[in-house]
């Protein structure tokens, strides 16, 4: 018989249904995430391999907030951070969302992973915002509808990869956090997947021309693709939210929005310790400091976010 998930409240810090190793190896995840802090966690994601190692295969749904749950295997190299309560995911981010909590937008989260965004956002304290999560894994869609039921199914699913025009390519990767679309020349293995234009979902009716939205585009090295491909659904009303990685010393991301699109790029710059125009590439030879991460540049297409963006809290420091 399957064992009932474990259950941990990130606000209380209270923890049910867990064996006392389950207790023991959540107690060491903990302590393991704030080891490995100042260090940019670079280690975690080995340590919860071994603390996994010895456990039998058990999920745990994470209380995020009063109207928000979160599934993910116990012992994820990825998403166990969240068992840390002092740990806040993609802090800009979140800050962003919490400050247009009011505001009418539908959300897309594309590389919607487990869904923890879109849980979020469709969720009260975030707006309760209508949500379409894209995910082309298999594997990952699975846990991406897991989260959706477990949140009264209020949030769409779509199994499907973001690029620049229609087509079917190769999902190849280790982690279910960093897969990419490759060119099949790489080799025969790896996950075919459909892919759509963002675009597409305008002349389908999903969205609605002139819809304000806020679009998360976290496809592992996609990023100038999906804008190629989102152009008219993106219009004068949304903002994209696109990792621009820290290995990546051209800032290509940021590069093409500041050179091929219209659109105003922000990002979080630690020395004001807010979100800032990002007018020049030379400021993020600066901000990008960490090459194992990501880091989010914000980009208005119209006044409307721009102003939102401009008007977002500084970011406690940690």
């Amino acid at each position: 018989m399957t064992r009932p998930p474990i259950a941990f409240d990130r606000t209380t810090g209270r923890l049910d249904g867990a064996s006392v190793l389950e207790r023991c190896a959540a107690l060491a995840l903990q302590a393991g995430s704030k080891a490995s802090a100042p260090f940019g966690r670079r280690g975690f994601s080995l340590g919860c391999r071994l603390v996994a190692s010895v456990l039998a295969e058990h999920e745990i749904v994470l209380q995020l907030n009063e109207d928000a749950r979160f599934a993910f295997p116990f012992g994820d190299g990825y998403w166990s951070l969240l068992l840390d309560r002092g740990f806040t995911y993609e802090r800009d981010v979140e800050r962003f969302l919490r400050a247009v909590a009011g505001a009418d937008y539908t959300f897309i989260d594309c590389g919607a992973n487990f869904g923890y965004w879109s849980v979020l956002v469709s969720s009260r304290p975030f707006g309760g915002h209508r949500v379409i999560a894209i995910e082309p894994s298999a594997a990952n869609v699975a846990r991406l509808a897991r989260n959706a039921a477990l949140n009264g199914s209020r949030f769409e699913v779509v199994q499907r990869a973001i690029g620049a025009e229609p087509g079917r390519a190769r999902l190849r990767g280790d982690k279910h956090e960093a897969l990419r679309i490759t060119d099949d020349t790489a080799g025969p293995t790896g996950e075919w997947v459909d892919v759509i234009a963002l675009d597409s979902l305008l002349d389908q009716g999903v969205i609605a021309p002139g819809q304000p939205l806020v679009v998360k585009l976290d496809v592992e090295g996609a990023e100038i693709a999906a804008i190629e491909g989102g152009r008219r659904l993106f219009g004068t009303s949304a903002v994209l939210i696109a990792e621009d990685h820290g290995s990546d010393r051209s800032h290509a991301v940021s590069r093409f929005i500041l050179s091929e699109t219209p659109y105003r790029p922000f990002v979080f710059d630690p020395q004001t310790n807010r979100v800032e125009p990002l007018d020049r590439l030379d400021m993020l030879d600066r901000i990008k400091a960490n090459p194992a991460i990501g880091y989010n540049v914000f980009a208005a297409t119209g006044p409307l976010w721009e102003e939102r963006i401009r008007s977002m809290p500084s970011l406690a420091r940690h």
